[in-house]
């Protein structure tokens, strides 16, 4: 199989590249800052809509997961038009070209459970409406920028991920340091569910939806069983055999994060019901075992 993968440099890019590779596929990637090198390697301009659908051709499928990351900088209204365009126009990019020149049949598209906006206790699946915070309106988007190639008969999909777990992913690298000095704790009222995925699962769901050319649409890529912060907090501090006495409360996360603490503070209770009716099965479905493989 050829896949051509934008986003390649971050987490999940990273680890589906050396998995696809690892099994004797070959990946081509798409950057857009630096010299191309080599064959497999192809610069383009999402922000002015440009790609060449040449470096497309012959492909089996392509899969973007670029987009700045949500939580990098404080939000103000240059960095929140980032987060939108960086995702929207990439999808938008390989859509158009996809309609307008041919290629791939497949394109696997990046989205998130922020989609649902915040659910509170009641349970969401991919049959459940967007919610009305910015991030929901930013998947919204982003999920209808690919809308050009769905209507030229490419087999789009959407991955609605959800926090992914890896020892390399920078909110766990932050999380374990803070519970490691020992202040760790909830943030706000703790009870916010956090839908969540470890990396190799979520490498995993990536390429069985690469394989099954029957499913397209919107799938939650979160483990079966998410938890509250309160959960998640005490499950990371007793690993680390540390306490998480501490709460952070509402008004000094608003005070550090700014806009960004309203998507913290609440969550979704996602659940993957799509992805496990078409057969596929979890190797980490509980929360402490996959932390336990990501803390090593």
């Amino acid at each position: 199989m050829e896949i051509v993968l934008a986003g390649a440099s971050g987490l999940i890019g990273t680890a589906l590249a050396d998995s696809l590779r690892a099994d004797g596929h070959r990946v081509k990637q798409l950057v857009r800052g630096g010299a191309a090198s080599g064959p497999d390697v192809d610069r383009w301009d999402p922000a002015a809509g440009r790609v060449d659908p040449t470096f497309l051709a012959g492909a089996d499928a392509v899969v973007c997961l670029s987009g700045v990351g949500v939580g990098d900088r404080r939000w103000n209204d240059d960095y929140k038009r980032l987060i939108r365009q960086s995702r929207v126009d990439t999808v938008g990019t390989l859509a158009r070209s996809l309609a307008e020149h041919g290629g791939p049949r497949v394109l696997v598209a990046a989205s998130a459970v922020g989609y649902y906006g915040d659910t509170g206790d009641h349970v969401v699946d991919e049959s459940s409406p967007s919610g009305t915070s910015f991030l929901a309106g930013v998947c919204r988007d982003w999920e209808a920028a690919a809308d050009p190639a769905r209507s030229a008969g490419v087999r789009v999909v959407h991955l609605r991920t959800g926090l992914v777990l890896a020892k390399d992913a920078e909110l766990v690298k932050r999380l374990r340091l803070v519970t490691k000095a020992g202040a760790g704790g909830r943030l706000g009222s703790g009870r916010q569910f956090m839908p969540w995925i470890a990396l190799v699962d979520e490498v995993r769901a990536i390429r069985f939806l690469l394989d099954r050319s029957d499913l397209d649409g919107p799938f939650d890529l979160t483990a079966p069983n998410p938890v509250r912060n309160v959960d998640f907090t005490r499950t990371l501090g007793r690993l680390l055999h540390r306490p998480t006495p501490w709460a952070v409360p509402a008004f000094a996360a608003r005070a550090v994060l700014g806009e960004f603490a309203g998507e913290v503070l609440t969550g979704q209770r996602a659940l993957p019901k799509r992805l496990e009716e078409a057969g596929f099965e979890f190797r980490h479905r509980d929360l402490e075992p996959a932390l336990q493989d990501v803390l090593g």
